[in-house]
């Protein structure tokens, strides 16, 4: 069974790759010079917190990230999806740049 947290029941199913599912930090809302950015103008997060890994991919490699690590990740990665009210990104583990 995947490791998941307790806010959103979701399980990731590896393949040929492990899966990892983010929730995205939320997009900044001004400048650091106070400037307030509008919905239009606002970029996709690409930094987010780990709610739920695979346990291991076709070849028996366990995933490198664990539920509750905050990831930099591409700006197109992912597939968004909603659960349970909550914005979600799966995405393969390889799309992860970084962990934080």
């Amino acid at each position: 069974m995947a490791k998941t947290s307790s806010k959103v029941n979701i399980k990731p199913v590896a393949g040929t790759q492990n899966r990892v599912v983010v929730e995205a930090a939320p997009a900044e809302e001004k400048t650091a010079s106070g400037i307030i950015i509008p919905d239009t103008a606002k970029e996709k997060p690409q930094r987010g917190k780990v709610i739920a890994v695979s346990e291991k991919d076709d070849k028996g490699n366990k995933p490198e990230v664990k539920v509750g690590d905050t990831v930099l990740y591409g700006k197109y990665a992912g597939t968004e999806v909603q659960v349970e009210g909550k914005d979600l990104l799966i995405m393969r583990e390889s799309d992860i740049f970084a962990i934080v």
